[in-house]
């Protein structure tokens, strides 16, 4: 892998992992030292960043990890809706039904991953992202797999928001069932329907519980 891209890797899973608050100054000279390159592979890795949303330029300070507002979490949320939906319609039409089925049945014991021995929660949420993953690849479009990857950088930093909340985890994981059924099932309305009523409800929870 070149510098540029094992820097890339390296900030990116600090960033969205919030091992790189928001506001976090990234200097070159110091990441330069603790990742081990020269500064230019850093310059490439900020400016990819800065690309995604994920750093900013700001006067005075250099190069930031960019803030996450409350002020623009409807905004990202019309976004998901207008994406998430027509995806999960999508594959509703085109997907295999025996791949959507295999996910319902794991997403509805997926409360069983959601515990305090795991405070991570990566099990869940590997499991969220495989659907995510079946959904893109069922719905068979570039331009709207690309819009969803760039979007959920954003989401996956906005989901410490919800401080990670057991409950409304396990509620998800229902929600995400059924999701992955209507789409097993053939049925587009149903599909886009339900993936409203996940996007809804998770809005609400953000907005509930952030500071």
């Amino acid at each position: 892998m070149r510098a540029g891209e094992r820097a890339y890797a390296a900030l990116y899973s600090d960033i969205i992992n919030w091992r790189l608050a928001p506001g976090t100054v990234l200097g070159e000279v110091e990441l330069s030292e603790r990742l081990g390159v020269s500064r230019t592979p850093i310059r490439e890795a900020l400016a990819r960043l800065v690309a995604e949303g994920l750093a900013e330029p700001q006067s005075g300070r250099g190069t930031v990890v960019s803030e996450i507002s409350l002020d623009h979490l409807d905004e990202l949320f019309e976004l998901r809706s207008a994406l998430e939906c027509r995806a999960a319609e999508l594959a509703a039409r085109r997907g295999d039904p025996a791949t959507f089925l295999a996910l319902h049945r794991q997403l509805s014991n997926a409360g069983a991953l959601i515990t305090e021995d795991d405070p991570s929660r990566s099990g869940y949420y590997l499991l969220a992202a495989e659907l995510d993953t079946a959904v893109d690849d069922a719905a068979g479009n570039h331009y709207l797999r690309q819009a969803l990857k760039m979007l959920r950088v954003q989401l996956v930093r906005v989901r410490r928001l919800g401080k990670d909340n057991p409950e409304r985890l396990r509620d998800a994981a229902r929600e995400h069932a059924a999701i992955a059924l209507a789409i097993a099932h053939g049925n587009p309305a149903v599909a886009s329907a339900a993936t409203t009523l996940h996007l809804d409800n998770s809005l609400r929870h953000l907005l509930g519980t952030a500071p």
